[in-house]
Formats: C-alpha cells, sequence, structure tokens
C-alpha cells in the first residue's frame, strides 16, 4: 500500500510539472500576438522576419511526434503543448503569407512546405525503418538537436543586451515564462527519466538563469520598452 501511494505521489509530481510547463509555453505561445495584430492592421510584414516561425513550427512538429505515444508511451503532456505551439506556428505563418509581399509569400510559402515535406519524411523513416525502442532514440535525438537550435535566439538576445546595456529587447515576463517553462519541463523530464526532455530543458533552465540575471542588471540603467520579442519557442 505504502509503495502504491509513493508510485501515485511520483506520478502526480510529474504530471504537474507536465502541466505548468504546458502553462507557460502558451504564455509564450500567444506573445506574438501584438505583432501580429500590427500586420494585419497595416496589411504589411514590415521588416518582422517569418524564419523563427517556421523554425518554431518544425520544433514543435517533431517534438509533438516524439511525444506521441507510438513514439515514446506515457509523455502525453510534450504532445498536447506542442500540439498547441504547432497549432500557433501555423497561424502566424499563414498571416505572414496572406500579408506578405509578393517575393516573401513565395518563399515563406515554399519554406512551409518544406516544412511539412521534412516532417513527412522523419514519420515515414521512423515508422518503418525502426523498431519501437530505436524509433524513440531516433526520433528523441532529432527533438533534442532541433532544440538545442532553438537556443540560438536566447544566446542573441544575451548578446545583444550586453552589447546595449539595454533590456530593451528582452521582456521581463517573457524571460520568467521561458525560464518557469524550461524548469518546469526539466522536471518532468527527470521524473520521467527521460534525458530527451530533461537535458535541453535543463540548457533552457541555464539560458533563463542568466537572462534574468542580465535583466537586473541592465534594467537598472534604463526603463524597459515594449518591443517587439526576439524569442523563439520552442
Amino acid at each position: 500500500m505504502a509503495s502504491n501511494g509513493l508510485l501515485s505521489t511520483y506520478s502526480l509530481c510529474s504530471d504537474a510539472a507536465g502541466v505548468a510547463g504546458n502553462i507557460f509555453a502558451i504564455v509564450l505561445f500567444v506573445s506574438p500576438i501584438p505583432t501580429f495584430r500590427r500586420i494585419i492592421r497595416n496589411r504589411s510584414t514590415e521588416q518582422f522576419s517569418g524564419l523563427p516561425y517556421i523554425y518554431s513550427l518544425l520544433n514543435c512538429l517533431i517534438c509533438l511526434w516524439y511525444g506521441l505515444p507510438v513514439v515514446t508511451p506515457g509523455i502525453i503532456l510534450v504532445a498536447t503543448v506542442n500540439s498547441i505551439g504547432a497549432i500557433f506556428q501555423l497561424v502566424y505563418i499563414l498571416i505572414f503569407i496572406i500579408c506578405a509581399e509578393k517575393a516573401r509569400k513565395v518563399k515563406m510559402l515554399g519554406l512551409l512546405l518544406g516544412v511539412f515535406a521534412l516532417f513527412s519524411v522523419i514519420i515515414l523513416v521512423s515508422m518503418k525503418l525502426f523498431d519501437s525502442s530505436s524509433r524513440q532514440l531516433f526520433v528523441g535525438y532529432l527533438s533534442v538537436a532541433s532544440l538545442i537550435s532553438m537556443f540560438a535566439s536566447p544566446l542573441f538576445i544575451i548578446n545583444l543586451v550586453i552589447k546595449t546595456k539595454s533590456v530593451e529587447y528582452m521582456p521581463f515576463y517573457l524571460s520568467l515564462s521561458t525560464f518557469l517553462m524550461s524548469l518546469s519541463f526539466l522536471a518532468y523530464g527527470m521524473l520521467k527519466h527521460d534525458p530527451f526532455i530533461s537535458v535541453p530543458n535543463g540548457v533552457g533552465s541555464i539560458l533563463g538563469i542568466v537572462q534574468l540575471a542580465l535583466y537586473t542588471y541592465y534594467s537598472r540603467f534604463a526603463g524597459e520598452e515594449s518591443t517587439e520579442p526576439l524569442v523563439s519557442y520552442a
């Protein structure tokens, strides 16, 4: 009975960490909404780049595939958060395509089709060439590579803050949400004994701490301004 109670508590803690990660991730997913309101209002993408949303869509699709029971049983909360993220990224990309000038419209449409083609190949290869255990390893390594590549954006922001000595491009609540999301999924991955979740989110947690420390230090010199967030969500 005691062991059953312990397992129940353990399962509850892991589920709570996963749900918290989902909630903080949704905060990140909705953060570009003001930017896309501006794009819709002006019927122009101006100087905004659509590439972060392309990268984020591919990342969400790969991590969604990893979280499905056919690849990794027992981590459905990874699938839920990335399915929500994929929907948000797809909507952003479609708005971008509709409002962009012709050359950028064609480029973004090509990249979007490329993402779907690549994701289809990943599904086909993982299902046809790997058994259940090796499939998890194959998709797991792809998800880690995808997540770590997404850390290029926080590193760019950190470098920008240090160079400009300004937190203008690093809103506090966005940095806090990124840190809390990474920390939640770090705990979730550790409780699930899944290094493909815990390792990249451990790196994300460290970067989140660095961002918050930089914000605390540099916000003393200038007030934060409301700007386009320069982060991508994983």
